[in-house]
């Protein structure tokens, strides 16, 4: 499902459910502690998921361990994203520089719990979801809000290893399954070239919503 939004430059894995063949490395199950059995296991298939997709570039298995903020640490010269909510879990990779950074997300494809929308979004974008609500009533269009955002995120933070608040990026949301994402976070010293403008797609599918983001040099 996940590669129908992804361009081919990514190779992507992902699952319905926990495979009894996903185990974790050594490295990884040191890094996740004690956790409870629900967390062990999206942490396990996703990293199964994510080692699916490295070897279809044709890496052998690594262990992938959380780094700074929960950041994925891939291997040298692969850029990469996880994602994981109930009933799905899925990873996408590609090759640096060819591929320069990759954000996915996926949500249940149901509102946003009360409360939450105005902590994530700007009123520009509030605006916005009213109209394509009335346009398309069938998407939940601020859980797909949330989506998009996770994914920016989760594409901005490997390029400039800074955070990036909800209300520091806006989202134009398109109904043909494509966003627009521009960085309202002031100018910082960082790596030259910090992006500041993202385009993504986006699918609402089998109780899902999936949000990819994957940056290629020319963008």
């Amino acid at each position: 499902m996940i590669e129908d939004i992804l361009p081919t430059a990514v190779a992507a894995a992902e699952a319905f459910g926990d495979p009894p063949e996903a185990e974790l490395l050594p490295e990884e199950q040191a890094a996740l502690g004690e956790v409870g059995e629900p967390r062990r296991r999206e942490f396990t298939t996703v990293r199964h998921c994510a080692r699916r997709a490295l070897g279809a570039l044709g890496l052998p298995p690594v262990p992938l361990v959380p780094g700074h903020r929960g950041a994925p640490q891939w291997p040298d010269g692969i850029v990469g994203s996880m994602t994981h909510c109930a009933g799905y879990r899925a990873a996408a990779v590609g090759r640096s520089p060819g591929v320069r950074t990759v954000g996915i997300d996926a949500e249940p494809h149901a509102p946003l719990p009360e409360g939450v929308l105005g902590a994530v979004s700007l009123p520009e974008e509030r605006s916005s979801l009213a109209l394509l609500a009335h346009e398309d009533p069938a998407v939940h269009w601020d859980r797909l809000l949330f989506c998009t955002k996770e994914a920016v995120y989760k594409a901005w933070y490997p390029v400039t290893h800074r955070w990036l608040g909800f209300h520091e990026a806006t989202v134009d949301l398109r109904p043909d399954g494509s966003f627009h994402a521009r960085v309202l976070a002031p100018e910082q010293p960082g790596p030259p070239c910090t992006p500041t403008f993202f385009e993504g797609r986006w699918l609402a599918r089998n109780g899902l919503l999936l949000a990819c983001i994957a940056t290629l040099p020319h963008v």
